[in-house]
């Protein structure tokens, strides 16, 4: 279901219980449990994610998280619905910046559980076609992302 590879940082394991919990409930909501679909997560620090950031989307900063998806929204959709998965496919790959991970959640006067676990579900749902530039599209992805928090009972 998924690799987590870290780059530059020490490996952690509460890291790796929030990423398989939160995971587990994403693949449960979507109906992609027993698919075959995977998905790489990489923790890093700032540096390496700012210069993906540079290299992929031509923006030379540090950001919190980055998706890379596989599928275009349709061509995954249908994939889901004929259940069309004879061996494994890679969903796609979540970039994550540890350390922004942590200053966000002190900005934002939550735990650090619940700003990694955001940032795992919004990555989630980037791999899974959605996005949040236009504010219909908004109103589609932030419920799910609450959905899967809530249902975690991973609040602010």
């Amino acid at each position: 279901m998924f690799e987590i590879i870290y780059k530059d940082i020490e490996e952690n394991e509460i890291y790796e219980e929030v990423i398989k919990k939160v995971l587990k409930e994403c693949f449960k909501e979507e109906k992609i449990t027993n698919s075959k679909l995977s998905i790489t997560i990489t923790l890093t620090n700032p540096q390496n994610i700012q210069e993906i950031n540079k290299e992929y989307r031509d923006i030379d900063k540090p950001t919190d998280v980055l998706s890379f998806p596989m599928f275009e929204k349709e061509e995954l959709d249908a994939k889901i619905e004929k259940k069309d998965f004879e061996y494994e496919d890679i969903l796609g790959d979540i970039i994550i910046s540890i350390e922004k991970v942590q200053e966000q959640a002190e900005e934002y006067g939550h735990s650090f559980e619940r700003e990694l676990s955001y940032m795992i579900v919004h990555g989630f749902y980037h791999l899974m076609g959605y996005d949040h530039i236009e504010e219909e599209d908004k109103k589609i992805m932030r419920p799910k992302e609450e959905k899967i928090l809530k249902s975690l009972k991973i609040e602010r």
